[in-house]
């Protein structure tokens, strides 16, 4: 039988309250190949059942937390180019004024 709308938000609840009461003082943080330490990146942890935490090296204090289907489906758009960022017009161009 399929979950209805209300059954599925609160699992994602139930979901999203157990991985965030997950302690994760002890991960690895990983980056991109080729940053360096000092410079900003995006770094990504993998946590257990496939969950993954994701932080800005510029405030390591702020951690996100995905699920392993909230990831997957991330990657998946991000590989489609769904997050692709628009080209800025240029300056003076009639879209900026």
């Amino acid at each position: 039988m399929a979950e209805t709308a209300e059954e599925i938000k609160a699992r994602k609840e139930r979901e999203r309250d157990e991985l965030y009461a997950l302690d994760i003082s002890g991960v690895e943080w990983h980056c991109a190949p080729g940053t360096e330490e000092h410079e900003e990146r995006v770094e990504i942890a993998y946590l257990p059942e496939g969950a993954v935490a994701m932080r800005s090296s510029l405030d390591p204090g702020t951690v996100l937390r995905y699920t392993e289907a909230e990831w997957r489906a991330f990657v998946l758009g991000a590989r489609d180019g769904e997050f692709d960022l628009e080209p800025a017009p240029p300056h003076g161009s009639p879209a900026s004024e």
